[in-house]
């Protein structure tokens, strides 16, 4: 008979959360009547989370910094004796100042390629010209299919741009006189708003390091049990520690990903080397979709400065190697034996967040699902939910970075990220 083998610690957290969801599931009977309320009051939050984005989202991005800072706080507060607010203050310069100093140094770059566009885009016309072909089947076939559906309903209730064809190009005509104020003017607006927004963030990320743990200690005072405020400051203890490891981690590797590209484009000779590094590790913080943005632009980039398509293929590829290896190897190493989330629901909450939020819900999807497990993790009608949400357990080798005695309780560790 083989020898059994003792269960490692995330397996008996997964095996306790499992029993706890059967029981709960056991014995809840929800009627119709509480389903459609609370499916009512689900769809309520959604509603307020989309037309209040304007002043929620600064809030939801200062508490994930928040936790991504607490670490370095916590030093500066405990270990170097500064006072709270002097080394709220001292942190928000200092990595403010670092992310401006560096959108400073690739904003002349970048402004360069936006003005080389039309030249860029004659080249990449004339580099894919092999498509043509293709392309002009799919055109074809999609003005069958707009015909088809016109002569079907009748009437369109979106009527498209009038368009004119010169040659093989098509050109849309528009019409109306202001087109450039206007969009002239929409920059303007929404420029104003980004920057109202991220005033708004600042000023919440500085109260939040100040003044982050007195708010919490009120809330648990009004608690009315003991046990109640054991579960709510277990659940403030889990998301800071948990989400903020998560997040420094994924930054860290994000930021050698970056690196790593920043060199490849260096020795192929890619021009702004550092725009396109900064571009690999900002777009690695979005799951799947990032990478292959990454993938897309680092092929149209080489086609602009590479003579052929097939020397343009080869930064890409270089780009999904690493990509690959960081994704595959050095991420599920490094998070391995903490919970993971199942990958198909990190997929639908990156879409999800992306719709309601745009590009900041892409970068807050992963989070926000982290933060949705432990809550549901730590109440006890939430916890088949919470089982859901989570993803297979790995038998990965255990890495000296996350290594500490976990109890199969609800104050064991716990790790976050896609599986």
């Amino acid at each position: 008979m083989p020898p059994e083998t003792e269960p490692t610690p995330s397996s008996s957290y997964e095996q306790i959360q499992q029993q706890r969801a059967i029981e709960v599931m056991r014995h809840s009977r929800i009627d119709t009547r509480t389903a459609c309320l609370l499916l009512l009051s689900v769809l309520a939050v959604f509603y307020t989370l989309y037309f209040a984005s304007a002043i929620i989202l600064p809030m939801i991005l200062a508490l994930v910094v928040n936790l991504l800072l607490s670490t370095p706080m916590r030093f500066l507060h405990t270990r170097l004796h500064l006072p709270k607010p002097l080394a709220a203050l001292c942190l928000i310069l200092c990595v403010f100042g670092i992310a401006g100093a560096v959108g400073t140094a690739i904003s002349v770059p970048a402004t360069g390629w936006l003005e080389r566009a039309p030249e860029a885009l004659n080249t990449l016309r004339d580099r894919l010209a092999f498509l043509r072909g293709p392309f002009q089947l799919l055109t074809s076939a999609s003005d069958r299919i707009r015909n088809f559906m016109t002569i079907a309903g009748g009437h369109l209730d979106h009527p498209a741009p009038a368009m004119e064809t010169a040659g093989e190009h098509v050109v849309v005509v528009t019409s109306g006189p202001g087109g450039l104020d206007r969009f002239s003017s929409s920059i303007l607006l929404g420029t104003q708003a980004f920057m109202g927004q991220f005033f708004t963030m600042i000023l919440m990320l500085f109260f939040l390091l100040a003044q982050g743990d007195s708010l919490l200690r009120r809330f648990v005072e009004i608690m009315p049990t003991f046990a109640d405020k054991r579960r709510t400051v277990q659940i403030a203890y889990q998301i800071e520690r948990n989400v903020s490891l998560y997040l420094a981690t994924i930054t860290i590797i994000n930021s050698l990903v970056g690196l790593v590209n920043m060199a490849q484009c260096w020795l192929l000779g890619l021009p702004n080397a550092l725009l396109w590094g900064v571009l690999a590790f900002l777009l690695n913080y979005i799951p799947i979709i990032g990478p292959m943005m990454g993938i897309i632009i680092y092929f149209l980039v080489g086609l602009f400065v590479y003579p052929s398509v097939w020397q343009a293929l080869l930064p890409p590829a270089i780009y999904l190697c690493i990509h690959l290896t960081e994704g595959e190897t050095i991420t599920p190493m490094v998070l391995a034996r903490r919970f993971t989330l199942n990958p198909v629901l990190v997929m639908a909450s990156l879409m999800f967040w992306d719709w309601l939020w745009g590009i900041f819900g892409a970068f807050l999807s992963v989070p926000l699902l982290a933060v949705f497990k432990i809550i549901c993790d730590h109440v006890e009608f939430l916890t088949p939910i919470g089982h859901i949400v989570g993803g297979p357990t790995r038998t990965a080798p255990q890495n000296p970075l996350f290594t500490e005695e976990a109890a199969p309780d609800a104050d064991s560790d716990e790790t976050l990220g896609p599986d």
